[in-house]
């Protein structure tokens, strides 16, 4: 009989217990009030990679964790209300292809029982999908019948030991290829040129204008394998050739004429009055002599 009252009371306490840990839950807090992130997508231009995804949290806080095939877990953007997040840091193993959980975490003291849920990136792999922003055009000359053009390749946020930024041939070496789009001024009819080096010399027509801008290409991709283009130049023949020298040569020497002429006309009507002046002085004089 003892024992039975025991065990009815050892039961009691258990439902006791229960009922007062039930009574500190609210149905309405922990993982229930956590929205997972959606619509995460990868921006990246020239190795700079964002991570972004929706929606704006209220209540509660993001951790981005990162991992490549060949690249244990890390953390980045650490309890963060932003909906975006730069990991370009995390990622300087280019050729490596990285998947991102975005977890959503309650910010408080409270004890977790649980794994917070987290939403799942769509696979990237930075060597095949970042965008390759515009090449810069560092010098270009235009002489007789050639057009020089030195291209600039665009840098990289990573860097090398002594602190000087990488470019993308730095990591695409032989993988890159520039393409030279040019044709003549005011014309419509399109030529390219292609180098795996940052120079380009072409024969042109003489002392035609030519407009043109430049093109990288990734030649191991089977998208995005463009990059964006350059910005456009066009030359300006006669600002510095031959024609434009024999142009200013013409106009001095018609300026100088112009004066030459006036200069003479100019004296020969000073001449022509002094003489008219004098005539008519010695002819006022005359009478007077003969009287």
């Amino acid at each position: 009989m003892a024992s039975a009252l025991d065990a009815l009371a050892a039961a009691w306490r258990r439902a006791l217990l229960l009922a007062a840990l039930l009574s500190r839950l609210d149905p309405c807090s922990g993982n229930s009030e956590l929205s997972t992130a959606v619509n995460i997508t990868w921006s990246s231009i020239n190795f700079k990679t964002i991570l972004q995804w929706q929606p704006v949290p209220t209540n509660y806080v993001y951790t981005v964790k990162i991992s490549g095939i060949n690249s244990n877990w890390e953390k980045a953007c650490v309890h963060t209300k932003e909906t975006e997040c730069d990991v370009t840091d995390k990622l300087e193993k280019v050729k490596d292809t990285y998947t991102a959980h975005i977890v959503s975490e309650m910010l408080s003291g409270t004890e977790k029982f649980e794994e917070p849920p987290y939403a799942i990136s769509p696979k990237f792999t930075p060597y095949n999908q970042t965008t390759i922003g515009k090449p810069g055009i560092q010098t270009y000359e235009l002489t007789d019948s050639k057009l020089k053009v030195l291209v600039e390749d665009p840098l990289t946020p990573y860097r090398f030991p002594n602190k000087t930024f990488k470019s993308i041939r730095e990591i695409f070496k032989n993988d890159l290829e520039y393409t030279l789009y040019y044709w003549k001024d005011l014309s419509t009819g399109k030529k390219e040129a292609t180098t795996k080096s940052n120079q380009f010399e072409i024969s042109i027509d003489k002392g035609e204008n030519y407009c043109f801008y430049v093109q990288a290409t990734i030649l191991s991709r089977r998208e995005n394998r463009k990059s964006q283009e350059s910005n456009m130049n066009c030359t300006r023949h006669w600002e510095d050739g031959p024609a434009a020298y024999a142009t200013e040569v013409f106009i001095i020497i018609a300026a100088a004429a112009i004066v030459i002429l006036i200069t003479i006309i100019g004296l020969s009507v000073a001449l022509y009055k002094c003489k008219k002046t004098k005539a008519a002085k010695e002819k006022e004089t005359m009478p007077l002599n003969d009287v």
